[in-house]
This record gives C-alpha cells, structure tokens and sequence, in this order.
C-alpha cells in the first residue's frame, strides 16, 4: 500500500501543478483539501480525472463517501487499492 499512496502523492503534486511541495513532503494521513495541503474542488476534480486515467478507477459515490475516501491521501489509496480492475 505504501508504493500506491507514494503514486498517489506524486499524481496529486503533478495534477494540481503544486511546483513547491514533493511527494515525500506529503504525510499520508494529512487532509488534501483546506487544511493540510489546501486544495479545493476543482482540484478534487482534477485528481478524480487523474486517477480514472491512471488506475481505471472512477470516483462515483455520494458527498458524504467523496469526504471520507479525499479526506487522506491513505484513504484515497485504499479507495483506488479496493476498486480497480
């Protein structure tokens, strides 16, 4: 699961164009969005479209599941790891 979080953080840095942050800066269990690495929805989207690209795995799920599985870069992993093909 470390490799795939790893890869997420990396996709994360270059989807949102974050020039100044390196994907080992970025703590696992941390929030993505306002607190912690401060993104907001349209970045949300822009890792959405990042990982069906990348792992074939479409983000499709209520608001409530949407907070959970962007709510850490963990969770996201755990999220991809359980739904792609």
């Amino acid at each position: 699961m470390a490799e795939l979080e790893h890869e997420i953080k990396a996709l994360i840095v270059d989807a949102c164009m974050l020039d100044d942050v390196s994907p080992d800066e970025i703590d696992s269990d941390e929030a993505i969005f306002v607190k912690g690495l401060g993104l907001d929805s349209i970045d949300a989207l822009e890792i959405a479209m990042a990982i069906e690209k990348r792992f074939g795995v479409k983000i499709k799920a209520s608001d409530d599941e949407k907070r959970t599985i962007f709510s850490s870069v963990r969770n996201l992993a755990a999220y991809v790891d359980a739904n792609r093909a």
